[in-house]
């Protein structure tokens, strides 16, 4: 049972696309939040701007979770860890995926 370490590469790569994800949607949400409030304030409605900032506010929320879903699904997995070989094999699929700093595939192929 050493399906993760046997595709350890695989699931950082996986965790690369993760980290740039986690960094640009976040960026691009509040980009686009703060565009739409930019139109609405130069149109001078005062409907159009509440709205526009409703929206911004929506957006921002989306934002901070996109960001932070990678890290709680890692701490939920570290307190339900078991350790059994399937929980340690799993640990090496988690690690590279929401950690790719510490994913050393040399050492996930030893597990």
């Amino acid at each position: 049972m050493n399906f993760c370490a046997q595709t350890a590469n695989i699931w950082k790569v996986i965790g690369y696309i993760v980290l740039i994800l986690k960094i640009v949607i976040p960026l691009l949400l509040i980009v686009f939040g703060m565009v739409d409030l930019g139109k609405a304030v130069v149109s001078s409605d005062d409907k159009a701007i509440s709205k526009a900032v409703g929206t911004l506010i929506k957006r921002f929320i989306a934002a901070v979770i996109v960001f932070f879903v990678p890290t709680l699904v890692n701490a939920l997995f570290k307190v339900l860890n078991i350790t059994t070989a399937v929980s340690d094999d799993f640990t090496v699929c988690v690690t590279c995926v929401t950690d790719v700093n510490s994913c050393n595939t040399s050492q996930a192929l030893k597990v």
